[in-house]
């Protein structure tokens, strides 16, 4: 197959805009004629500190950050933020609250991994429906006293995404955004901490992106490792030790193909069409259901099913010979799923569900 023949669905590492990766294979030899690529220049040379200074600047736009909160550059992937996040916000160790709102698998994780470092409290589930829904604010059960507050906005296992900002009051909202953000307007202001992995919408799988508001660091548990202190990256601009060089430079080249697209606005606007072409035939099809309840519903992983595991591996078996890729679900809850992040395009959703119908017609009971 060829990539021009293909649409990729997969929920993560997902597709990066073909533009992208076509300026990047030419610059991967030789970047701005300095006759080395950027994955072979040292990360204090002039070259590219200006990389380095330019992608913080456009992603402080894009996202509109203000100058409360530091935008850092970090590794090891969104999962390492699951301690780096209790061990930088509570002062001691088991001395502190956190509340988690558990709607999914990453945030289950997440709050189990918290349990080392605090006193946790599961402010809201969505355990009870297998995570189809996601709690209402009215459903919060908050901890006035807790150190942070911490949800996932999108969770791509089970389809769904919270489309309100929880309100916490004086308690700092913390928030992984891996595979929403990018995708739509945020007021960063309403945020202590927001993280993502970068390979849904933001770059190739590698760098972890934290924006932090700046008084919130400083204050670790003795215990915290250095490279796992908000305080030391914020101090060295992300440079205490090698920053994944590749990985900012990719995620400059996608943030200037967002602003092509008009922001975050822009894309917002895109990805609602792109979700609505998908729920609006589940919900009229006779064969395929959407798997979230209406008003948890992703507009980034959209997960469905026929209901019948047979038909379910058929349509995956189908789809790849089609040129639609990754489709299948994910193991712990089976059927399908169609990751429609920034880069995929309004022509592959329509071709997706042009296929979609044309297998209900061919497997009608």
């Amino acid at each position: 197959m060829n990539r021009e023949d293909t649409f990729n669905f997969s929920a993560g590492p997902s597709v990066l805009p073909t533009e992208v990766l076509e300026i990047a294979g030419r610059d991967i030899l030789n970047f701005g004629g300095s006759g080395m690529s950027v994955m072979e220049m040292s990360h204090r040379s002039k070259v590219y500190l200006g990389i380095f200074e330019s992608v913080k600047a456009k992603a402080k736009a894009a996202l509109s950050v203000p100058d409360t909160h530091e935008i850092l550059f970090l590794q090891g992937g969104a999962s390492s933020q699951f301690s780096m996040i209790p061990m930088n916000l509570i002062p001691e160790l088991g001395k502190g609250k956190a509340d988690y709102a558990v709607t999914g698998n990453f945030s289950n994780i997440a709050m189990k991994e918290a349990k080392k470092y605090c006193d946790v409290h599961i402010a809201a589930s969505s355990e009870d429906k297998n995570h189809t829904y996601i709690p209402q604010q009215s459903q919060l059960d908050l901890t006035p006293e807790a150190n942070y507050f911490y949800y996932c906005a999108n969770n791509t296992i089970y389809g769904t995404e919270w489309n309100y900002v929880p309100e916490t009051g004086k308690v700092p909202l913390v928030c992984d955004m891996s595979s929403d953000i990018l995708s739509k307007p945020v007021d960063v202001s309403k945020y202590g901490i927001i993280f993502a992995g970068a390979q849904k919408n933001m770059a190739p799988a590698g760098l972890t992106f934290v924006i932090i508001r700046k008084d919130l660091a400083g204050h670790e548990m003795p215990c915290t490792p250095l490279m796992m202190n908000y305080q030391t990256m914020i101090e060295k601009d992300s440079m205490y030790n090698t920053p994944p060089c590749w990985n900012i430079y990719m995620l400059g080249l996608v943030l200037d193909w967002l602003e092509k697209q008009g922001g975050v606005k822009g894309m917002e606007q895109i990805k609602s069409k792109k979700a609505a072409i998908l729920y609006d035939y589940l919900d009229e099809s006779k064969l395929f259901k959407a798997c979230a309840e209406k008003g948890s519903r992703s507009d980034m992983n959209v997960t469905f099913c026929t209901g019948d595991d047979e038909k379910d591996a058929a349509f995956c078996k189908g789809a790849t010979e089609h040129g639609f890729l990754n489709v299948k679900g994910h193991r712990k809850v089976g059927g399908m799923r169609a990751s429609i992040y920034n880069a995929m395009p309004i022509e592959g959703v329509e071709k997706l569900v042009a296929y979609m119908k044309e297998f209900e017609v061919n497997n009608r009971v």
